[in-house]
């Protein structure tokens, strides 16, 4: 039994390493603020919740896995509470998206005419 919790552990904290990787990778290459703010708020929230988890079975039934489960809880509210604000107080404030894909080239016609 010990083997399958530990085994359950370790999968849980490596997709959880590997999603704030990724996550790392996001905002490094990501064009703009928008995008940037939509890969560090979700993902960070999921592997956050992904590694406490593993890190509340790995203690098993204890305060310390309550203390973990409170603070995923509070991550799961506060994280993307915080990207909407810094994305609502960044468009307020006048940076405008990237606008690079579907509906571009259209609209370049359109100006060019």
């Amino acid at each position: 039994m010990d083997l399958i919790l530990d085994i359950g552990t370790w999968v849980l904290l490596l997709a959880g390493s590997l999603l704030l990787l990724i996550t790392g990778f996001g905002l490094l290459r990501l064009p703009d603020l928008y995008t940037r703010i939509h890969a560090g708020g979700m993902a960070d929230t999921l592997a956050t919740f992904l590694i406490f988890v593993g890190l509340s079975f790995q203690s098993g039934f204890s305060l310390v896995s309550v203390k973990l489960l409170l603070v995923i809880v509070f991550v799961f509210f506060t994280s993307p509470t915080a990207s909407y604000a810094l994305a609502q107080g960044s468009f307020v404030a006048g940076l405008k998206p990237k606008l690079d894909g579907f509906g571009q080239s259209e609209q370049k016609e359109k100006d060019d005419a």
